[in-house]
């Protein structure tokens, strides 16, 4: 048995293979984010963009957002958007811009998430009056 086990690993190097330069875990958001909105989504890139945005800062996200908005509105895939608004808000809870964003790309792909869309504008609306009455 273990003969067999060895043979599989002759000629490897040791520890784990160099992942290809073109592998989606060597990728940016960005660059994961419009795979995802073409036609080479797989698998394999959808978790590739899952860990990514996952670890992702604010600024990353709303970047990518902002260039996948402007490229193709409906490119990326609802999931997708909707996983990276949801961590760029949590990074940012009082981004009144963001969340008017976030809330007005919710409820484009309503009406599951229309409730939800109109908290994240109430919330947008009262962290704006808050700042009108104490503006320093």
């Amino acid at each position: 048995m273990r003969a067999f086990l060895d043979a599989g690993t002759k000629g490897r190097p040791e520890g784990p293979p160099e992942p290809e330069p073109s592998a989606p875990e060597c990728m940016s958001l960005l660059e994961l984010a419009r795979l995802l909105a073409g036609r080479e989504y797989s698998e394999r890139v959808a978790s590739a963009y899952v860990e990514v945005v996952t670890f992702a800062s604010a600024d990353e996200i709303v970047a990518m957002l902002e260039v996948m908005l402007e490229e193709d509105w409906m490119g990326l895939p609802v999931w997708a958007r909707n996983l990276a608004f949801r961590l760029a808000c949590l990074q940012r809870p009082e981004d009144v811009e963001l969340l008017r964003v976030a809330a007005a790309d919710l409820h484009a792909f309503g009406p599951d998430w229309d409730a939800i869309a109109a908290e994240m504008r109430r919330r947008a609306d009262r962290l704006d009056a808050a700042r009108e009455q104490d503006p320093s």
